[in-house]
Parts: structure tokens; sequence; C-alpha cells
């Protein structure tokens, strides 16, 4: 694709932005996927591009959170492992099912994890209600099927399970869901490089935008915490939650106003 000087600026600055939130919070592709379609880039296109780049923005948030020892890929390589297994399979899936049913259902989830955050009293570390083996075979590998077969509130829904099921404080949960979210971007990633999708003149300015975001996100959770990731879940969930819905029920909601 032809595309201005202009254009390939402000698709940094979009996935610049999108990487910092993703990397707090998640939901960055409210901002890129939109920025995508809006430069022209086809539909189908612009979801393999925008995972093309996103890869960049949770690999550097991955990185960091590595290196500052607030995780350990040792301790998660099984999780690592089934989340790349299940993010394949539902990659390969969604090209012959029917997501309707999906789609329905992952705006209720998103809502329920922002009145969680919301309302939960505390989100300090507690007991883990589930093996680590547990958490890599059920969690791990049915969030990582979500994601290749689907996508939107990934990073929510491994944050909450991380908190409720692993008994983890927010920073430790938000720090091992972007070694998650990596693993499950790579493997469906895998599947749109095959099928040659991806814009990579649009997708590597972006990358870079989104590496660098990512960056001062990952930095913004060691040293803000909780103070930036509530309520930024929160609202990228609802904000997520909403999208969804509307694109669900478009005619119902222009008929009501």
């Amino acid at each position: 694709m032809d595309v201005s000087i202009d254009i390939l600026g402000l698709l940094f600055l979009a996935g610049s932005l999108a990487g910092f939130i993703d990397a707090i919070a998640g939901g960055g592709g409210l901002i890129t996927v939109p920025a995508l379609l809006a430069a022209g880039v086809p539909p189908a296109q612009a979801l393999a591009t925008n995972k093309l780049q996103s890869s960049f923005g949770s690999f550097s948030a991955t990185f960091y959170f590595v290196r500052t020892g607030l995780v350990s890929l040792k301790q998660l390589r099984f999780a690592i492992f089934c989340t790349f297994c299940g993010a394949a399979t539902g990659a390969e899936l969604v090209q012959n099912i029917d997501a309707t049913i999906l789609t329905s259902l992952i705006p209720i989830l998103l809502i329920g994890i922002s009145l969680y955050f919301l309302f939960a009293p505390s989100t300090k570390p507690g007991k883990a209600k589930i093996s680590e083996n547990q958490f890599a075979l059920i969690v791990g590998f049915c969030i990582g099927f979500y994601d290749g077969f689907f996508g939107p509130g990934t990073g929510s829904l491994f944050t909450v399970c991380f908190i409720v099921l692993g008994g983890l404080s927010i920073i430790e949960a938000t720090a091992r869901t972007k070694v998650l979210n990596f693993t499950s971007n790579i493997s469906a990633l895998t599947f749109f490089l095959v099928a040659g999708l991806p814009v990579w003149k649009i997708g590597l300015v972006m990358a870079v935008g989104q590496f660098l975001g990512a960056r001062m996100g990952a930095k913004v959770v060691v040293t803000k915490g909780q103070k930036w990731i509530r309520p930024l879940v929160i609202i990228m969930s609802m904000a997520m939650a909403l999208k969804l819905l509307w694109e669900q029920h478009q005619d119902w909601f222009v008929g009501l106003f």
C-alpha cells in the first residue's frame, strides 16, 4: 500500500499510545484497529497488521518485566506452551466455526471484569485456588484459544484469572499476563504470516511505536502499580464491551436515539 509520511506518523503515534495502554491494562487494539481501517487498510489485512505490531508491544513489556525480575519465564514455561497451543488451535478453527455465540458472551464477561476491579475490596496476593499446572492447562489453553479465535479482552481475562485463581497481586498478574499475551500473539501471527496478510510497511512503523509505548507502560506498572492499573483495566474493559455491543446491536442503538 502507498501511505503518506503524515499517515505513517499518525499510525506511529497510535501504536505508541496503544502500546502504553496495552502494557498496563490491555485493550490497545481499540486504538490501533480503527486507526488502520481509517488509513484505508482492508479489514483482514488490518487485523493481521494489528497482530504484527502488537506483538512488538507485548514483547517489549514482557522483556522489561523479565529483566526487572517481576516474572520468571522458567516458572511460566508450561503456561507458555499451553497458551501457544490454545492460540494456534483457535486461529485454525476460526476459519471454520461461527463465532456468533462467543461475540455475544464476551461483552458480558468484560463488564463483569470491570465491575470486579471496581468493587473488589482488595487485589492483594492471596492463596492460589488451583496449581500452576492446572492454571496452564485450563486458563492458559482456553484464553489462548480465545485470543487466536477472537481476541478482544484477552489481557483483562488473563489478569483477573491470575488474581482470582492464582492468588497474585495486580502487579504480578499484569506482568504474567503480558508474557502469555505475547505468546498468544506470536502463535496467531504465524497464521497471518503464512497467509501473507500483514502490511509490512505500516506494521513495522507502528511496531516501533508499540515497542516504545509498551516499554513506558511496563515501567509505570512497576513504579505506579495499582494506582494506574485498576482504573485503566476498568476503563478499557468497559470500552471494549461497549464497542462490541455497538457492533452487535448498532441498528437497535440508532433506533433508540
